[in-house]
């Protein structure tokens, strides 16, 4: 496996880990009290959830562009 596929599979475990935390950090009572005042997240939160979806779609990116030996 080229690096390249290597690098997308280190990806999408690092957006899957970041989506995770997004999720259980939207569920706490601190942003659920916030996100009902103001009707967004907290920044944290909201930096977890882009930066997972980035990182995954990164991957995915990696993984399906390599070359094909």
């Amino acid at each position: 496996m080229r690096s390249s596929g290597i690098l997308g599979i280190v990806l999408l475990i690092v957006g899957a880990v970041l989506l995770v935390f997004a999720w259980r950090a939207a569920n706490a009572p601190v942003d659920q009290v916030v996100e009902s005042l103001t009707g967004r997240f907290t920044d944290g939160t909201m930096l977890y959830i882009v930066g997972g979806i980035a990182a995954v779609v990164g991957g995915i990116f990696l993984i399906a562009m390599r070359p094909r030996a």
